[in-house]
């Protein structure tokens, strides 16, 4: 039976949240194996002259450990 592990990772993108996410799905991929989904736990926005700069989410990865 395969045991899992969650790490929390933040991610940011200029466009929307939903790229802020694909961006930390896809990069916590090319260092964890098995990523088998995620949970976005919060989000904020970047604000700089009352325009929104960023995105950015913090998320909790769950990726399964080798043997």
């Amino acid at each position: 039976m395969p045991v899992a592990k969650v790490t929390e990772i933040t991610a940011s993108s200029p466009e929307s949240f939903k790229d802020a996410v694909e961006q930390g799905v896809q990069r916590a991929s090319k260092t964890l194996d098995e990523v088998k989904g995620a949970w976005v736990n919060e989000m904020k926005v970047e604000v700089d002259g009352g325009k929104i700069v960023a995105y950015r989410v913090n998320m909790k990865v769950t990726f399964i450990l080798k043997d």
